[in-house]
């Protein structure tokens, strides 16, 4: 029992990071059709710049909220100089551009800040809390704390305030919410930056427990696309669901079977969803684009 639970928090704890991974995966897809692969690197931004501006002396709220902050802002220029000069091309030249993105973002932090790994202080200590003989670090609370705050906050954003409800018009038909008034190219402007910013609160988040480096992005927003395609590309509730399902069945995978197969898992089981769920677990939109 306890070493089933020492699994099952691991992957809760990891599988809450790949949920908001996956929630910008959604917004951007929903706003404009564009599976955003530079995603993985806003996740890498967050986790770096968080350390990059502790060791540099700022108050760790300060540095927490501009680690935030700078990768909201890289999306915007990713937004306006890559994807809104080539506004309406195919999904597949949008979606290489966002690769070649991710690649310059991935080349520009090596040279920055090097290749090595980096850790971040646990936001509330080391101590270990004890759970039916399983133990749950204090910062795993943190990344399940703040993911649920982020889902209610999405959530309410969505459905009470007016930009929610416009971005949902959007993803909805772009060309109906243009003729009732809506900027879409504002609502394109603001779910990358929303995006970049939910994903480098995840690389925030998970730094203190996996470390970080300038490649970790491309692990993590893989697997980030994972769970969004396995709850439904499009879907927010399902890239929650998504992300946990992935994480637990990694963590699980890991430990009952051999670690070596860790990262082999989330690609299998995008395979499985694929084949015999092509929508996912609560249906995406559409298929045709992804």
């Amino acid at each position: 029992m306890a070493e089933f639970l020492q699994f099952l928090f691991s992957g809760i704890t990891v599988g809450a990071t790949y949920a908001l991974a996956a929630l910008g995966f959604t917004l951007i897809y929903n706003a404009s059709n564009v599976i955003n692969f530079a995603q993985g690197e806003f996740i890498m931004l967050g986790g770096m710049l968080a350390v990059f501006f502790t060791q540099g002396g700022l108050p760790m709220p300060l540095a927490l909220a501009l680690a935030i902050l700078l990768p909201a802002l890289v999306g915007v220029v990713v937004e306006k100089l890559a994807i809104e000069p080539v506004k309406g091309a195919e999904s597949v030249t949008l979606i290489i551009i966002t690769i070649g993105a991710s690649l310059v973002i991935r080349g520009l932090v090596q040279v920055w800040l090097g290749k090595g790994t980096f850790s971040l202080p646990a936001f509330s200590g080391d101590v270990p809390l004890q759970i039916l003989g399983a133990t749950l670090m204090p910062q795993s609370l943190w990344v399940l704390g703040v993911t649920a705050i982020v889902v209610v906050a999405l959530w309410y954003f969505f459905n009470r305030t007016l930009h929610g409800k416009a971005m949902l018009a959007t993803s909805y038909n772009r060309v109906a919410a243009e003729l009732v008034g809506i900027n879409t190219n504002w609502v394109l402007f603001l779910s990358f930056a929303m995006s970049a910013a939910l994903g480098a609160l995840g690389g925030i988040l998970v730094t203190p427990i996996t470390l970080t480096s300038y490649d970790v992005g491309i692990m993590l927003g893989l697997k980030g696309f994972v769970a969004a395609v396995v709850g439904g590309l499009g879907n927010g509730l399902g890239a929650v669901v998504g992300g946990l399902l992935v994480g637990i069945l990694e963590a699980m995978g890991a430990g009952y079977i051999s670690s070596s197969y860790k990262d082999a898992i989330p690609f299998v089981l995008i395979l499985l969803i694929l084949f015999f769920m092509p929508r996912g677990l609560f249906g995406g939109k559409s298929t045709d684009r992804v």
